[in-house]
């Protein structure tokens, strides 16, 4: 069974995990913890200082069996989040094939990897979606479900480069719960005060202005599944790539 990890689990026992995963955790652990340079996401710095984080990993997106490791990951994970803490995400580092994104396409082949996997993954879930919630991409208040748990997606990979917030040394998906989100708002005063800290740092990081599909849930101008993926560019997929019913292994 595969079980999210706790940071000193990793480095507790580096002896069990691969050189691939290793360089990810330290990777990881320097964007988090860089004092000169601060990472954008608040909440996730403040996450990973308190140990709410939870991490995992899984083999490289196109191979056969990729989406049942997510799958098991993220049905782990969303039984036990509430006992993680506030400030929990699922920080999945993904192995990567080296040289082959910049044959492919680079930015926009990860993006095609990216869906394809969430996808496969979202085929392999037996429970409902949500009632409350729109099964619809196009819809203002749709946002990606698994085993019942609303969550927003977040996506890194090594073609990023002028957006840094978005650049790791592997592919990185980072999956918060929903309810996470609105703790973080229950408080309306702090929680913009927040919001505005994370654009200033947004702004000094990345060589590129905030992406335009950056903008609140519910808003009926907003989209979540245009954010899970953000380009180095301004500008975004027509249309969302997302299909709840595609079991093809492999694909991109």
């Amino acid at each position: 069974m595969i079980r999210p990890l706790k940071l000193e689990d990793i480095t507790r026992t580096p002896e069990c995990y691969s050189a691939w995963q290793l360089d990810a955790v330290g990777k990881w652990t320097e964007k988090l913890t860089d004092r000169t340079s601060k990472f954008p996401c608040i909440p996730a710095v403040q996450g990973f200082a308190l140990n709410h984080l939870r991490y995992g990993f899984v083999r490289m997106a196109r191979e056969a069996g990729a989406a049942e490791e997510l799958a098991e990951l993220l049905r782990s994970y969303g039984r036990q989040s509430k006992e993680f803490g506030t400030y929990t995400s699922l920080v999945v580092f993904i192995k990567d094939e080296a040289g082959l994104p910049n044959r492919q396409g680079g930015v926009e082949y990860y993006e095609r990897l990216f869906w394809s996997l969430l996808s496969r993954t979202t085929a392999l879930d037996s429970a409902p979606w949500p009632a409350h919630l729109p099964e619809n991409p196009a819809d203002c208040l749709w946002e990606f479900c698994f085993d019942g748990e609303p969550y927003f997606v977040y996506c890194g990979t090594p073609a990023h480069s002028l957006r840094r917030s978005r650049s790791f040394s592997c592919m990185l998906l980072a999956f918060t719960p929903r309810w996470v989100l609105q703790e973080f708002g229950a408080v309306p005063v702090q929680a913009e005060k927040t919001k505005k800290a994370i654009r200033r740092r947004l702004e000094a990081y990345d060589q590129v202005t905030a992406h335009p599909d950056l903008k609140l849930y519910g808003a009926e101008d907003n989209y979540e599944w245009k954010q899970y993926f953000i380009r180095d560019s301004l500008d975004s997929l027509p249309t969302c790539p997302f299909r709840r019913n595609d079991r093809k292994e492999g694909s991109t």
